[in-house]
């Protein structure tokens, strides 16, 4: 197999790509040094494709601070839309197959059905209006890709819901959680595999697909199953939105429908308890 760049790599996507890539003996993931993986930099990257001849690259790198992106637009488009570009453009020339990540927060969230691919996008945040220009400018550049919508991240590595809320859970005797907001939880490992899946197959089933985990539950219920797991006895409070407002509005109900994903790129997707309880087993044997 040729070179696989990863770019983003020291992030929590990126982590999980490592540990799954060791787990299945998968050899060329190259896991470039962030001197050489700056997306903004058109230069170092052609240098990184010149050197590498890569036949896939994989993007986890991406700004996701979602309220502080409501204050530093500029930025957040720099890395979501024109950094997208940038390795786009790239992939077109070598003839790359790119691998994207995108969010469930392209969707204004009103709704109350699961999303397809070809609803209505309507971003409500700064942070879900740059993921969605980066999705958009991709297909301009090649048509070997691949661009993943996901939600709720989570895993044993990096900062993530899950670790803070086991923390919090330690650390105190309540905790007050919104139960009015409605997606599902997408355990990183989980979509690191698919992603390499994708790869291993050599699918070719180009386009955008929807990929979390299966069932529908809100931050409360999974902080609920979290602590439940984690066998901490914390108090959990059911809170509105409203009662914890941020800077960024987030979607109210993400909910996305796998269709698309389960038959164009032959899965099976684990609901999201069975990934929660994985994680909380690999987390507790560290």
């Amino acid at each position: 197999m040729n070179s696989i760049l990863v770019f983003g790599a020291s992030g929590q996507l990126g982590q999980c790509l490592a540990h799954v890539a060791a787990e299945r003996n998968i050899s060329g993931l190259v896991m470039l040094p962030e001197e050489q993986a700056n997306i903004l930099d058109p230069q170092v990257l052609r240098k990184a494709f010149e050197q590498y001849q890569p036949q896939y690259c994989i993007n986890c790198a991406a700004y996701t601070a979602v309220d502080k992106a409501e204050d530093e637009l500029d930025i957040a488009r720099r890395v979501n839309r024109d950094g997208a570009e940038n390795l786009a453009r790239l992939c077109g020339e070598f003839g790359t197959t790119l691998l994207h990540i995108s969010t469930d927060f392209v969707f204004a969230g009103t709704g109350n059905q699961p999303l397809l691919e070809t609803d209505e996008t309507a971003p409500i945040s700064a942070y879900g209006l740059t993921k969605l220009e980066g999705e958009q400018v991709i297909p301009t550049h090649t048509e070997r890709y691949f661009i993943l919508r996901t939600s709720w991240l989570y895993s044993e590595y990096a900062g993530n819901f899950v670790k803070t809320m086991l923390r919090f859970g330690r650390e105190r005797d309540e905790m007050r959680v919104i139960w009015d907001q409605l997606g599902t939880p997408t355990y990183a490992i989980d979509l690191a595999g698919v992603l390499l899946h994708i790869i291993q197959t050599g699918n070719t089933q180009y386009g955008l697909y929807h990929y979390s985990n299966e069932g529908i539950t809100s931050w409360y219920d999974f902080a609920v199953a979290i602590f439940e797991l984690g066998g901490l006895s914390t108090r959990t409070v059911p809170i509105r939105t409203s009662e914890y407002p941020t800077k960024a509005t987030r979607p109210a109900y993400s909910v996305m429908d796998k269709s698309k994903a389960k038959a164009g790129l032959s899965i099976a997707i684990p609901h999201w308890r069975t990934s929660l309880q994985e994680c909380m087993r690999r987390l507790a044997s560290q």
